[in-house]
């Protein structure tokens, strides 16, 4: 009998170690400089993600201002870039350099994201620390629409 309970024991212990390495190990999305994100990790913090395309011209006009909101407020939030179009590493590497993009850009997503791919472009999320959903910014953004849309929401 002793020798179940032990057998038992350790095979519950062994499956909660293995859970645990692999919920460590599990990676969300990555970056364009390969740095690995996980939403978890991100809680906390206030994360501005916003959704561009090449073919879209308010997209590419809002980037200077995303980039200067972006150097004023990256000690205070996590901000992201994510294509709409499916586009390899080295044509996202090519959009960034073209377009100066000066915030990350997520290269490749593993899991779900908490945010829904839009129908419409350009398209700002505003996601709580908690991970949840604050706002939805539709249309061209300048650095001072995203610090109001946040200062409202008590994000900055």
């Amino acid at each position: 009998m002793l020798k179940k309970l032990l057998i038992v024991v350790t095979c519950i212990v062994a499956l909660s170690l293995g859970i645990a390495v692999n919920l460590a190990g599990r990676v969300d999305f990555t970056t364009l400089d390969g740095t690995d994100h996980r939403w978890q990790d991100l809680q906390g913090s206030w994360v501005v993600v916003n959704y561009f395309a090449e073919w879209c011209a308010p997209c590419l006009r809002e980037i200077p201002q995303l980039n200067q909101f972006y150097r004023e407020n990256n000690d205070k939030l996590a901000m992201f870039a994510i294509s709409f179009d499916p586009l390899s590493h080295e044509q996202l590497l090519g959009l960034k350099d073209k377009h100066d993009i000066q915030f990350p850009v997520i290269a490749s997503v593993a899991t779900q994201m908490p945010i829904q791919s839009p129908k419409s472009l350009p398209l700002t999320f505003l996601i709580r620390p908690d991970g949840s959903v604050a706002k939805k910014l539709l249309g061209e953004q300048s650095a001072a629409s995203l610090s109001a849309a946040l200062t409202a929401l008590k994000g900055l």
